[in-house]
């Protein structure tokens, strides 16, 4: 272990030793977890796991200790003052704004502004929930497990700080909402330097060609790049990411390399994909024939494993039947489970064990048409104000999302296999492992496929937000 490694893990040791308990709550929220578990133990695994993944570990800790207000230990431990941290995040911040803003407002909460708090919120949390709660960051986890709040749903906050009469922190909620508002409407230029692109690239039945600058062409209506940026800040992000390729790829040597969980609602091909990421030393995990709430279930479960903190990726398989932006499971009466709810179970900020890890997801969903207005969606308690769509922008790093859709009638032929999983499947085996080459060819193989047979046509999605090179060895 390098000197450097071995004085932040002391670093972190010192820290997380002198917390008492609600300021390791505290922190664990601010690191982006959720969990119950507030030990010391488990405060210095995260603390390990976020401050060794990234260069600015050391801020990162400094900034944790400023909103604690642990100024003693900023003497102490980093021989720095509260005056020099903070002009120090005057250019450079760490922590996700949306969760210091809950922690800051927290403070400001009374005890009487609680009461209310749980009143209001008496239809969405449980009894128990409500009466565990100590204070305001309680109320907010327990929400943000529900999806009733996010980063970037807020408005439940506004309206319960508008009907308690605290203006004031209303007035805080809705800075924020703008800041981020106005992030949004960056120009290509500010956003390269502010936020990962994600690279979004939808096939159909023909392929796609290239201009020498790189650029793909619309050609017979069958391929289109989202958020276009002007030519010349595509060339110097291609140049970018070039350089950035030859210097920097994603660490992959643990071992397991990670966990891989699949799950086949059809019965098809969860085998093979077990096999195939096997060879690649992933601890798997397959699941077969599972309803709505069984997958969810499962994949809650899976976002919590410990071997996060261990391992080097993630990846997650689903086969199912599913309608737009839904997936189905064994269900024939509800409505189904987001695919956006799924990618967010594992961000960086529901599960920090996974914070600067490659998150990889592969989709094959039979498509069925959308259910009527009435049908129950099974995430109905997990989202609110949010606009659930097949066709989201991840904006979260490390982020590969693989996502192929076929007609549900397919699955009525004999011995039928899906054209996109062996692609897949074939070419990993082949060894050809830099990812991104790897869906080059699947997309030509799809593409031959359709030609083929032009009755059961495959549609292809690939977005990411990988900062570095993959590589599956």
């Amino acid at each position: 272990m390098a000197v450097a490694e071995q004085h932040q893990l002391r670093v972190i040791n010192q820290v997380a030793e002198a917390l008492s308990t609600s300021e390791r709550r505290k922190i664990l929220y601010l690191c982006g977890s959720l969990d119950t578990d507030h030990s010391e133990a488990f405060v210095k695994e995260i603390l390990k796991s976020k401050v060794l993944s990234q260069e600015r570990g050391h801020l990162l800790l400094t900034e944790l200790l400023l909103q604690l207000r642990r100024f003693d230990i900023l003497r102490k431990v980093f021989k720095t003052s509260r005056d020099e941290v903070e002009r120090t995040l005057t250019y450079i911040q760490c922590l996700p704004r949306f969760r210091v803003l809950m922690a800051n407002i927290s403070e400001d909460v009374t005890g009487e502004d609680l009461d209310s708090v749980k009143f209001l919120f008496s239809s969405i949390l449980p009894r128990e929930k409500r009466e565990n709660a100590k204070n305001f960051l309680d109320v907010i986890i327990e929400l943000e497990k529900l999806d009733k709040v996010s980063p970037e749903q807020v408005d439940l906050i506004e309206e319960c700080f508008r009907n308690i009469s605290r203006v004031d922190l209303a007035k805080k909620v809705i800075k924020y909402k703008t800041s981020v508002a106005t992030s949004e409407c960056q120009s290509p230029q500010q956003q390269m330097f502010s936020a990962p692109s994600p690279i979004t690239t939808t096939y159909s039945s023909h392929p796609p060609h290239q201009t020498r600058q790189g650029q793909y062409h619309l050609r017979d209506n069958c391929i289109t790049v989202r958020h276009q940026a002007p030519e010349s800040v595509l060339g110097a992000t291609y140049r970018e990411n070039s350089c950035q390729s030859q210097l920097s790829r994603y660490k992959f040597n643990s071992n397991p390399r990670g966990v891989c969980v699949i799950i086949d609602c059809v019965g098809n091909e969860g085998d093979m994909l077990e096999q195939t990421f096997k060879a690649f030393h992933f601890n798997v995990l397959l699941h077969k024939w599972l309803s709505v709430n069984a997958t969810l279930s499962v994949l809650r479960e899976t976002s919590r494993h410990r071997e996060h903190l261990q391992g080097d990726a993630f990846v997650c398989c689903i086969i199912s039947r599913g309608t737009e932006s839904h997936i189905l499971g064994t269900d024939t009466d509800v409505a189904g489970l987001s695919l956006d709810s799924i990618r967010r179970l594992f961000t960086a900020e529901s599960c920090p064990m996974l914070a600067g890890k490659p998150k990889l997801f592969f989709i094959q969903r039979y498509h069925v048409p959308e259910f009527l207005p009435s049908a129950r969606h099974w995430d109905e308690d997990l989202e609110t104000d949010g606009v659930s769509r097949c066709d989201f922008i991840p904006t979260d790093a490390d982020v590969f999302w693989s996502h192929c859709w076929t007609d549900e009638r397919q699955l009525e032929e004999e011995h039928h296999r899906s054209a996109y999983l062996k692609a897949l499947t074939d070419t990993l085996q082949r060894r050809k492992t830099h990812l991104v080459e790897v869906h080059t060819e699947v997309n030509g193989a799809i593409y031959e496929h359709n030609r083929r047979n032009p009755r059961y046509i495959y549609n292809f999605d690939l977005k990411h937000t990988l900062r570095k090179d993959l590589y599956l060895e």
